[in-house]
């Protein structure tokens, strides 16, 4: 009984493992967390106000339900990858243009900084 069942969760993971292959985007995922970590960076060194965190973040909630709507039919083919990495570049392109505007927090009281007085 035990030697059957170990056969049968063997069979189940080996016909198991091409599913999850197709679907895995593991690319996709590492690029999501390093531009999330960009995001928490920016907040915790006054180069992105709270809104424009949260204006980031909903952005990058988009790309991940694309990425999770390219994986509901069980594969991502390589047009969905495309797709995705498009959206990753814009995504990651909104972060630098935030990142390096000139509202500030650097105070971190939620509030754009005023700009330094010029000379």
């Amino acid at each position: 009984m035990k030697r059957t069942s170990s056969l049968l969760i063997a069979v189940l993971a080996i016909c198991a493992l091409p599913a999850l292959a197709q679907t895995s985007t593991p690319k996709v995922d590492q690029r999501q967390a390093n531009q999330q970590q960009r995001i928490d960076q920016g907040v915790a060194s006054g180069q992105l106000t709270g809104k424009e965190a949260a204006k980031l973040d909903k952005g990058q909630a988009q790309v991940e339900k694309k990425e999770a709507k390219a994986k509901a039919d069980g594969k991502v083919t390589p047009k969905e990858r495309e797709k995705l990495k498009q959206a990753q570049n814009k995504q990651s392109q909104k972060i630098r243009h935030e990142k390096h505007d000139k509202q500030q927090d650097l105070n971190h009281d939620g509030k754009k900084d005023a700009p330094a007085a010029q000379k």
